[in-house]
């Protein structure tokens, strides 16, 4: 990977709905180079997607909490059900595994405290393997999917 196809995957991570023309014109590319490069990156999994960034707040998304999760066993199996498990819990949009106590970060988001207390009750205390459930109340975001520094 070389500087333009930084260049590219930076601007990229600015503005996703770029044409290729208007990328091309910005890393300074004339159109068929700038295409096979950024066919190589979605080939090679460098760009694996596209997508619309959606404000949750305008979507009636009012809630966010972080929900730290500790499994009763940390072998294969029980890991592998409680990914499988939590990946069906739509309200869960990142899922982390982590080093040490706890096992897992789940960053949670819904449309208010009781939709939140109902998924934790119904869903996320019935997942495979859990021994202790921790959450916290995401008061504001500072930062969010800041593009990668390239």
């Amino acid at each position: 990977m070389d500087r333009i196809d930084r260049k590219i995957l930076a601007e990229l991570q600015s503005d996703g709905r770029l044409t290729v023309t208007q990328l091309a014109e910005r890393v300074g590319l004339s159109l068929s180079p700038c295409q096979r490069r950024l066919r190589a990156l979605e080939q090679a999994g460098v760009i694996s997607h596209y997508r619309a960034h959606v404000d949750p707040v305008r979507v009636g998304l009012n809630f966010s909490a972080i929900v730290f999760a500790t499994l009763r066993e940390g072998d294969r199996a029980s890991v592998l059900a409680f990914e499988a498990a939590v990946s069906d819990v739509p309200e869960v949009v990142r899922a982390q595994r982590l080093f040490g106590d706890p096992d897992y970060m789940l960053h949670v988001i819904c449309r208010d405290l009781t939709a939140f207390q109902q998924l934790y009750d119904r869903r996320l205390s019935a997942l495979p393997s859990v021994q202790r459930l921790t959450s916290t109340l995401v008061m504001k975001d500072v930062i969010q999917e800041r593009p990668f520094p390239l």
